[in-house]
């Protein structure tokens, strides 16, 4: 990750380079991309979004993150709120932050980029918990966010007009981080959970 800087992103000047990165490592289509501007675009104006990116010493934006504290109102809480409700786990829905997306470019990935911009964006909020949504499937990104103390809350869970089913995932915060040897994980401040 010697190469890429993690810092503040204006997510909104920067959006469809931010975009750009999603639909690589994501897979969206031209059309998806122009949607999902607007909704990013919606976003950013919540009270207390945040958003950083990860950029080259040029300046090339290689990954991005945002997030916005979680509302009940909101659409994803309302899409969401009765599969945690099933599990006995829709408190989760309060005092928490939620990522709304992570994307890292595909030849970016598997080097810390995307551990450094979710660690350092949930350091900076004052909300208790994270919660976010992954395609429900085993992959690197389930397995990062395993690794930072993210647990499945809700499982099979259906977005409107997505094609495949997600898992809502949770955290309490600060993110556990890597000690190094052994897989042993601490927080922040040193001490293991």
């Amino acid at each position: 990750m010697n190469d890429v800087a993690v810092g503040p992103l204006d997510l909104s000047a920067r959006v469809d380079e931010a975009l750009a990165v999603q639909a690589r490592a994501f897979g969206l289509s031209e059309e998806e991309s122009r949607v999902r501007r607007h909704i990013v675009l919606r976003h950013l104006a919540t009270p207390g979004a945040g958003a950083l990116g990860a950029t080259t010493p040029e300046g090339r934006l290689v990954g991005f993150v945002y997030g916005v504290p979680c509302d009940r109102t909101q659409w994803w809480s309302s899409v969401v709120e009765p599969y945690l409700m099933r599990g006995g786990e829709d408190s989760w829905l309060d005092d928490s932050f939620t990522i709304t997306e992570l994307h890292v470019l595909p030849e970016y990935q598997g080097r810390g980029v995307g551990r450094a911009l979710i660690t350092t964006l949930t350091d900076r909020v004052p909300q208790s918990r994270s919660l976010l949504s992954a395609i429900d499937t085993d992959s690197p990104a389930r397995a990062l966010y395993r690794s930072l103390g993210y647990r499945d809350l809700a499982r099979r869970v259906r977005f409107p007009s997505a094609t495949r089913l997600y898992a809502v995932m949770g955290a309490s915060l600060p993110l556990l981080r890597p000690t190094g040897a052994g897989g042993a994980v601490d927080t922040p401040d040193g001490h293991r959970p």
